[in-house]
């Protein structure tokens, strides 16, 4: 397996027209898959990974990635890149998705990919919180720091805000369901929102029903935020 379906056995996330049909790559034109519902690609350079997935034999993640280069948008791309360099469990590293678009060269899509892996960043939770971050980044803010630990005056850390402006005590975080559907979860976060208030930090929360105008508007609190504490965008 190839593309999205080999992404999907390893457990990344990809847009659903990437697994409508199974896409299956193979060396030799002849061996080229020719069913229904299955896409079949032909990989003649050889330049492809493999890799064991249970039984299966599937190309490498990152290079899966690589070969979605030619009909995903860079956005979707970002999201795939940093779900492979995720914090927990990382398929990837940035090195090795560096390493395969510089050989991807003269393929389709390779300008895409090197857009792409520009804008990913690892160290990410799930695919909201790199598309709160594309969203902060088209909305003029400047770069955050991914996951960073909060700490208090002794050096403990108190809390680990999803994308931080450390320099401007500024935190932006997106919170999942979890936060609200699991009591111990919702308790821990009630502690963790005193200490970083009492350390002076400001955190801006965005949920799944913050779309449109109304994420725009949380983002707009984030920029206020920044500018209180010195922040100046450069026009």
């Amino acid at each position: 397996m190839s593309h999205g379906s080999a992404l999907a056995m390893v457990g990344v996330r990809t847009p659903d027209r990437c697994t409508a049909e199974v896409h299956v790559t193979t060396r030799d034109a002849h061996e080229r898959a020719r069913t229904v519902g299955v896409r079949g690609h032909e990989a003649r350079d050889g330049r492809l990974r493999y890799v064991l997935v249970g039984n299966a034999l599937v190309v490498h993640p990152v290079d899966s990635w690589c070969q979605l280069g030619a009909t995903l948008s860079v956005r979707e791309l970002v999201l795939i890149g940093d779900a492979l360099t995720r914090r927990r469990r990382p398929i990837s590293t940035l090195g090795d998705l560096r390493r395969t678009v510089h050989r991807w060269s003269g393929r389709r899509g390779v300008q895409r990919l090197r857009e792409a892996l520009d804008l990913v960043r690892p160290g990410t939770d799930s695919f909201a919180e790199t598309e709160l971050r594309l969203d902060a980044a088209a909305a003029g803010l400047p770069e955050p720091e991914v996951n960073g630990a909060i700490v208090d005056e002794r050096g403990r850390v108190v809390a680990r805000g999803d994308l931080v402006y450390r320099e401007y005590r500024t935190i932006l975080e997106y919170d999942g369901e979890q936060h609200r559907l699991d009591d111990r979860q919702f308790a821990r976060d009630v502690t963790r929102l005193d200490d970083i208030a009492r350390l002076g930090w400001r955190l801006v929360r965005v949920t799944k029903a913050h779309r449109g105008p109304s994420r725009r508007a949380r983002l707009d609190r984030v920029r206020e935020s920044l500018e209180m504490h010195g922040w100046r965008n450069s026009p």
